[in-house]
């Protein structure tokens, strides 16, 4: 089966949209300091994603960082907000 045709300027727009969320997190100083580096590390790799895996390795590590204990309740709002986006860049991928 061939994959569906990417729009690569929307897909862009939204990868910068979900960036500056986790950018937002990543600038939270409530946030530990470990789950700053993981919001990073997934900020980098859907920067870079050319395909759904990039993307499913963000969603990876934010969905593990997001059951911590020490994470403030807003922040863990946000990153259920920034999986959810994810989830929804992943399909247009395909």
């Amino acid at each position: 089966m061939p994959k569906k045709k990417i729009d690569i300027q929307k897909v862009q727009s939204d990868i910068a949209a979900i960036a500056e969320l986790m950018a937002s997190v990543t600038e939270d100083n409530a946030v530990p300091r470990n789950i700053r580096a993981a919001v990073d590390e997934a900020k980098k790799a859907i920067i870079s994603a050319t395909d759904d895996v990039a993307i499913s390795r963000a969603i990876y590590l934010l969905d593990d960082v997001s059951n911590d204990i020490n994470l403030p309740s807003h922040s863990r709002t946000d990153l259920w907000t920034i999986i959810s986006e994810l989830e929804t860049l992943k399909e247009k991928f395909g």
